[in-house]
């Protein structure tokens, strides 16, 4: 039987606001929180009490909310525990998309709870929704080399050859969301990774 989780309620684009960080490696989750809303006919909305941009959707027969948290990378938290407190959405009806530091560029992979992994947006929505239980969509954008050039390097543009790449990612990541929304992580995380060769399937608000 396909493992069953929670079923979704909210999936949440991590990345910076403003238009100097649209098209920067770090905004990597606005950009599927977009492209999955375009296909929805959905637009996101300014959102004040919920610090972010919403919009909601219906995808394999439930009803998502859609979220851009617009604090910053480091203060994602705020945004994400507001929305989901008002709506009563637990932890593990969450999924959470994210750029990754750790994966090349075009590879995604899905994961369930863990640490924050040093990524400032996963380390402030563990410290205010109180558990790190919720779902990760890691979407690779590669590393520098040498971890004092990170913060130069997620705020920065790729090169068009790496852009494809995740942008490739996140097609196939959208194709797989069905699956999720419905709480089948199993083939759903099974599909992504085989898909890559992975044998091994199943302080002051800052852009950092």
């Amino acid at each position: 039987m396909p493992e069953a989780v929670a079923s979704l309620r909210l999936i949440v684009g991590l990345g910076n606001p403003g238009p100097q960080y649209a098209q920067t490696r770090h905004n990597a989750g606005f950009w599927l929180a977009d492209e999955l809303a375009r296909q929805h006919g959905a637009s996101f909305r300014p959102d004040s009490k919920a610090h972010g941009e919403s919009c909601r959707i219906a995808l394999a027969g439930q009803e998502l909310w859609l979220l851009k948290p617009l604090t910053f990378m480091n203060r994602s938290g705020l945004a994400v525990a507001t929305l989901a407190r008002f709506h009563r959405i637990s932890p593990p009806e969450i999924l959470v998309v994210h750029d990754d530091l750790d994966l090349p560029p075009g590879t995604v992979r899905l994961k369930r709870s863990g640490g924050h992994g040093g990524h400032n947006g996963l380390r402030d929505l563990i410290a205010h929704l109180g558990s790190p239980d919720f779902l990760r969509l890691r979407l690779g954008i590669g590393h520098p080399g040498d971890r004092r050039e990170v913060l130069d390097y997620v705020l920065r543009r790729a090169p068009r050859e790496e852009q494809a790449l995740v942008e490739a990612a996140i097609a196939e990541a959208l194709r797989e969301l069905p699956r999720l929304a419905a709480g089948q992580l199993a083939p759903a995380m099974q599909a992504l990774h085989r898909r890559r060769g992975d044998p091994s399937s199943p302080a002051a608000a800052d852009p950092s």
